[in-house]
């Protein structure tokens, strides 16, 4: 009933059980090479997945109290929430926000590091300061435009213009006599009354001062006449009637200040001024942390609750792209290029 091997036989199927064995070794060896592969593999999709790990510095380059410090205050308890890590403000002040910013350039680009800056930041320091330690334009990976706010041209109520074209008008017959109090020279309001002036023909009388505060304190005391002021700054001030309001600089009507006309509205074109702050991180950052970090912070911005706050204030969220922030940086480059060497305007 049953065959019984030879000797010979079994020689051979000793053979090819050798040859089996050294086969399925080697398999085996192959098999844990991928799987230690994939292992390795799958620690270093969770290791960036799980971005954040600990908490994430907000670098703002200016005293706590202004609209940039009160923007990244308020991105960062959503952060938190949606991110599951602490968004930590550290506000890093001096030389027009060039301090912060150098840090944050030279902090990994890790996704720990993040900034939040304005205009001065972004678009005007380079050509106002002399061997500025960062490049806005190539030592950042920028992330989004997060709100806008037009600036307000107001006036102390016991100056003579009530409108733009009374006080286009009092300075051609006053050049150079009618004072504009700025928040420093090089600032966005010293910018925006130099591009005014250029654009109306007339000469105003620029009184700088070390911040916005002083600057509106002083407004409102009448020591100086007229200002162009972020509009949140002095909005509290226009409702009661502390300072009239001439013109805002958008390209429409402000919905916080509906009866006050555009720049253009009142006869001065072209001066289309936006204050705005936006975010980013140092040079570098991983594609995929770049990602899940934009999306939280539009989602944010997006958000009713924030809007609404935000837009009580004045601001208007944007919330746009890295690469709609990159093509809207290189124009305000080149604009604000432009009037600080026609004004000959300095930071001193």
């Amino acid at each position: 009933m049953y065959q019984t091997l030879s000797p010979v036989g079994a020689h051979g199927g000793a053979s090819r059980a050798s040859r089996l064995s050294t086969l399925l070794r080697r398999c085996l060896g192959v098999a844990v090479a991928l799987a230690a592969g994939a292992t390795v593999s799958g620690v270093a999709i969770a290791n960036t997945t799980a971005w954040p790990q600990k908490a994430v510095t907000v670098v703002v380059p200016f005293p706590a109290g202004g609209s940039t410090d009160t923007i990244a205050r308020m991105l960062a308890a959503p952060l938190n929430e949606k991110l599951g890590q602490p968004f930590v403000i550290d506000n890093r002040p001096g030389a027009t926000g060039a301090i912060g910013a150098t840090f944050v350039k030279r902090a990994p680009a890790d996704g720990y590091t993040m900034m939040v800056a304005s205009i001065g930041v972004y678009a005007v320091n380079p050509f106002l300061q002399k061997n500025l330690a960062y490049d806005p334009a190539r030592d950042f990976d920028l992330l989004t435009v997060a709100v806008r706010a037009p600036n307000v041209l107001v006036a102390n109520p016991n100056f003579p213009a009530k409108s733009l074209q009374e006080l286009v008008a009092y300075m051609k017959q006053h050049p150079g006599k009618v004072s504009f109090a700025t928040s420093g020279a090089g600032s966005s309001d010293h910018l925006t009354a130099a591009l005014f002036w250029q654009k109306s023909g007339t000469e105003g009388l620029h009184v700088p001062y070390k911040g916005g505060a002083p600057a509106i304190s002083d407004l409102l005391a009448g020591q100086v006449d007229v200002s162009f002021q972020n509009i949140n700054a002095v909005l509290q001030h226009i409702r009661s009637g502390k300072l009239k309001a001439l013109a805002v600089t958008s390209d429409k009507r402000s919905a916080v200040l509906p009866n006050v006309p555009t720049m253009a509205e009142g006869g001065v074109k072209d001066v289309e001024v936006y204050s705005w702050q936006g975010v980013a991180a140092p040079k570098g950052l991983p594609a995929d942390v770049k990602s899940r970090l934009h999306g939280a912070i539009v989602t944010a911005l997006k958000d009713a609750r924030m809007q609404q706050k935000l837009s009580e204030q004045g601001f208007e969220v944007v919330g746009n792209t890295p690469e709609q922030f990159t093509e809207f940086e290189n124009k305000e480059l080149k604009r604000w290029k432009t009037v600080i060497e026609q004004g000959k305007i300095t930071a001193e």
